[in-house]
């Protein structure tokens, strides 16, 4: 039997959520994380949406450096900042969503 209190109190709660998961995607666009390869020569910064924010290599690697072992530094840095900033984001969303997982394809950087 149809119940339009029911239907109301659902169409409450998730829109309560869809708010709630909107704040975290806002927050985590100011968030950032930082990670940095060979001791510290390349360091990465992402922010919660997947985005880097900045990359700063230290000049001394420039220095006749082989550019192979800085495109290593530089993908090294990127792929564990992305890790960081993606494992970020997870603990974000369980916080709204009490830790069950997101449907697949929604993402809290979308």
């Amino acid at each position: 039997m149809f119940n339009p209190k029911l239907l109301a109190d659902v169409m409450k709660q998730a829109q309560s959520l869809q708010e709630r998961l909107a704040r975290v995607r806002e927050e985590l666009g100011r968030r950032t994380v930082e990670a940095s390869a060979g001791g510290g020569m390349v360091t990465v910064v992402v922010n919660g949406h997947q985005e880097i924010v900045s990359i700063r290599i230290e000049p001394a690697i420039l220095a006749g450096a082989d550019p192979a072992v800085l495109q290593e530094l530089i993908r090294s840095a990127v792929n564990e900042g992305l890790r960081q900033a993606r494992a970020m984001a997870a603990e974000a969303m369980k916080e709204v969503t009490g830790g069950l997982p997101l449907p697949p394809g929604l993402t809290p950087w979308t």
